[in-house]
């Protein structure tokens, strides 16, 4: 699998992204988060810190959260999430190519959740918040070179591995359904 370039990735993305924003019964928004690099393209991935109220608890995910009542759109509850995060500020240095169809939680079916896709075009510094242990920029070519399985208890998932990383679950499902269609 080849990596295509810069325009041609920009070019691909905006005719796989649906530019409209909400969708009904969406409850929370995540980003992927992208930027060019000299080797090619890097997605940030966060990790979860561990929390015995937290589905998620130390996996490997991205930013992002439920909608709070003082968001006005989905648009604005990644934005906030983020910040609050990793403190990237996605209205600074960076630009919406839109959002993919939203997913269902397989641990919490009642959630809906809709991924913005962001290009990051000028470099913020990240800082964590207590939510969050670690970041990593993982290039996208290594995506496609580490797809696999992961055994957690009696079922296998399907995942990447990255930098001894393990994505699955839900992220999984976003960076599988994005990433597909863009290498050849």
């Amino acid at each position: 699998m080849a990596e295509i370039g810069y325009t041609g990735y920009i070019s691909k993305l905006s005719e796989i992204l649906n530019q409209s924003y909400e969708s009904l019964n969406t409850h929370a928004a995540v980003v992927v988060l992208i930027r060019a690099a000299h080797q090619g393209f890097q997605l940030l991935i966060v990790k979860r810190a561990e929390n015995a109220g937290d589905p998620w608890s130390g996996q490997t995910a991205l930013p992002g959260g439920k909608r709070s009542f003082v968001d006005q759109n989905l648009k604005e509850t990644v934005v906030r999430e983020t910040l609050e995060e990793t403190g990237i500020n996605l209205h600074v240095g960076c630009r919406f190519l839109g959002a993919m169809e939203p997913l269902t939680s397989t641990q919490k079916p009642g959630i809906k959740i809709l991924p913005f896709v962001v290009l990051q075009d000028k470099k913020q510094t990240i800082s964590l918040n207590e939510e969050l242990t670690e970041y990593f920029w993982a290039p996208l070519a290594e995506f496609a070179k580490n797809k696999g399985t992961v055994k957690f208890g009696v079922d296998e998932h399907p995942a990447y591995i990255i930098k001894s990383q393990v994505v699955w679950g839900l992220t999984y499902r976003i960076l599988d359904k994005l990433l597909a269609p863009l290498y050849l």
